[in-house]
């Protein structure tokens, strides 16, 4: 009755039921990571944002390179730093949003009292207002900024690039690297986001860049679609399999027609 399930056909069945199986249990188990790594980022971040401000020199070394774990544990903390503004350096990041609206963030370079550069993300400014960033200056003489740190962003698989080569305007991230050799001294291997200056800045814009919305995401949903998924081809087996049987029991019981 049962010799049938090990025919070719129903032993590739079988196989690719399991593998299906196999492989939709696997990527339910990678959501589950997913979401332990979220939440332990989702942690991090908001005890790095909740921290005290220091200084900047205490958390980021002179030698740092952009790749070392230390900076990856700092990002995100409030910290301090004091030097002037250079206007002449200053360069926008292109194709961001803040408030559901299109625009850009302004990032002026301060001259630090060892003569680094760190790279100070003003704010945002709205698509419709981008003409008005050359009418928005930053504070002029020594000024004392309390921004949260960042580390140097790279391109990932897809996104735009920018030009390899030459002095920017416009670009699409803050890549400490790739921008240091337009600037006019070594640069400190983090930016930070502005939160507040002493002198304060001079308008309303730029617009004070919002502390990350922290979520868990889709990964949950994700785990349980991923079971459920697993479990109806399980489930189709068994139907397809019982329903063979059923049809070969039928098939056994009828009596072939008279003639």
């Amino acid at each position: 009755m049962y010799r049938f399930l090990l025919r070719p056909k129903w032993l590739l069945f079988h196989f690719l039921v399991l593998a299906g199986v196999v492989v939709m249990v696997n990527l339910a188990f990678w959501q589950l990571r997913r979401l332990d790594e979220r939440k332990d980022f989702n942690a991090h971040v908001s005890a790095n944002i909740d921290a005290a401000p220091v200084g900047l020199a205490d958390l980021v070394a002179i030698d740092a390179e952009p790749g070392d774990p230390a900076l990856f544990d700092a990002e995100w903390r409030p910290v301090t730093a004091s030097g002037e503004y250079l206007v002449d350096e200053q360069f926008v990041v292109v194709n961001r949003s803040q408030n559901g609206i299109a625009g850009l963030i302004v990032v002026t370079p301060l001259r630090l009292a060892d003569d680094r550069i760190l790279l100070v993300e003003r704010g945002f400014v709205p698509l419709s207002e981008e003409d008005a960033i050359a009418s928005l200056p930053p504070p002029e003489g020594e000024v004392e900024v309390l921004g949260r740190l960042r580390r140097s962003q790279q391109r990932e698989s897809v996104g735009l690039a920018d030009p390899g080569e030459g002095d920017l305007a416009q670009v699409q991230r803050i890549d400490i690297p790739r921008l240091s050799a337009q600037l006019p001294g070594d640069p400190v291997p983090m930016y930070v986001e502005l939160i507040a200056s002493d002198p304060q800045e001079r308008a309303a814009l730029p617009d004070p860049l919002h502390e990350p919305t922290l979520s868990e995401g889709s990964h949950l949903s994700y785990t349980v679609q991923w079971f459920i998924f697993s479990l109806c081809a399980v489930v189709g087996w068994v139907f397809a399999v019982r329903r063979s049987i059923a049809t070969r029991r039928a098939e056994e019981i009828t009596p072939p027609d008279a003639t």
